[in-house]
């Protein structure tokens, strides 16, 4: 008698899990998954929300089960009243244990191969350090992001090494970002272009972002950097082309008096002993 209570239980637990699961599971994949970061600004932007919503609607039977027992088991084997006493002894189930281990384990090596492959798919928005093994195709414009205490800087180095306070970049375009640092560690992070790459001293971090249209995007330090951390953003624009052919022309007029200030192009930089405490 027990045995047919407890295989009961174990019926209306699934049947609820399939029900919830198939209810919710098309509306995280359809609904939700359109609007989770970090949105369309890039290919490599779209691709992570491809991603997550794969994940995410992967995942959400996973939830559903842990959901229906927990709601499952706190109504139906609460204490109702009277002495407190120990219930049943449980016995280990071979067939759960079984199919937990066997689903689980699938899904695991599931996303793990899903998740390596699409890293690999048109560069995956990350820094890859200096010798990047995802390298999209096609003709890419390098732009190098230089961190320091507490601002972002940005040369050109296929326009005379211009460097400048804002980025720009032109639509429709692959950038090859160099990322690196005048002191500390940062982290250069743009939002919605679905770009986050260490920036650290002596070293030169690739990382690819195709670009689409117009927009602006915000800039972040995305790692703790010292006392002005936390005030370290700034705006990036993405124009097109023949605006931004514009613009780079009349940024070295602009910057032409100080150009040769500027320490000379290099992929990395070292820090100057007496900045290093900021």
């Amino acid at each position: 008698m027990p045995e047919r209570v407890s295989e009961s239980h174990g019926r209306r637990v699934i049947v609820a899990w399939i029900v919830l699961s198939v209810v919710a599971t098309p509306l995280v994949a359809f609904v939700l998954g359109p609007h989770l970061p970090p949105g369309n600004g890039s290919a490599q932007a779209s691709e992570q929300v491809f991603d997550n919503t794969w994940i995410t609607a992967i995942v959400t039977p996973v939830v559903c089960l842990l959901v229906v027992f927990f709601v499952y088991a706190l109504t139906q084997f609460r204490h109702r009243g009277g002495a407190l006493v120990d219930g049943p002894p449980l016995r280990n189930d071979s067939r759960v244990q079984i199919w937990w281990i066997s689903v689980t384990s699938l899904v695991v090596l599931f996303l793990a191969g899903f998740g390596t492959y699409e890293l690999l798919q048109n560069g995956s928005g990350g820094g890859q350090g200096p010798d990047p093994i995802a390298i999209p195709k096609g003709h890419k414009i390098p732009v190098q992001v230089i961190a320091q205490q507490w601002q972002f800087t940005y040369r050109y180095p296929t326009y005379g090494g211009v460097e400048t306070p804002e980025l720009v970049l032109p639509a429709d375009s692959y950038i090859e970002l160099h990322v690196t640092s005048l002191d500390a560690i940062h982290s250069f992070w743009a939002y919605e272009l679905g770009v986050k790459a260490d920036a650290n001293p002596g070293v030169d971090n690739i990382a690819y972002v195709k670009t689409k249209g117009p927009r602006t995007f915000h800039v972040r330090c995305a790692e703790l950097c010292g006392l002005w951390h936390g005030y370290m953003f700034d705006n990036g624009r993405v124009v097109p082309m023949a605006q931004f052919t514009a613009w780079i022309k009349a940024q070295s007029r602009a910057f032409a008096p100080v150009a040769k200030y500027l320490p000379k192009y290099a992929d990395v930089y070292y820090p100057d002993p007496q900045r290093r405490a900021g």
